[in-house]
């Protein structure tokens, strides 16, 4: 018994797969500059804090890299242009 998969070869279907890899891309595109703002942001964290001579602990360095809200890492690096001690970065 043979299936009619011709339906995979029409003009919609081609369509419609070209536009998921088409959102596919986009989405990947979004990911990656979201993933990159991150790891910026937690980089200039540590090195604004080694600049300042502020003691990280390794919990602490742990902490700050795997956050990937962007909201509290920005508000984290706020605070380490300031603070006197790492407690202070991660305070409510």
């Amino acid at each position: 018994m043979s299936v009619d998969l011709s339906f995979y070869r029409s003009k919609t279907s081609q369509r419609l797969r070209a536009e998921g890899r088409v959102e596919g891309l986009v989405e990947g595109r979004v990911e990656g500059r979201v993933e990159g703002r991150v790891e910026e942001v937690v980089d200039k964290i540590l090195r604004l804090l080694e600049a300042r001579a502020i003691v990280v602990p390794e919990s602490a360095e742990e902490r700050i890299r795997h956050c990937t809200d962007l909201e509290v890492l920005d508000r984290w690096f706020d605070r380490a242009i300031t603070v006197s001690d790492i407690a202070e970065v991660f305070a409510e």
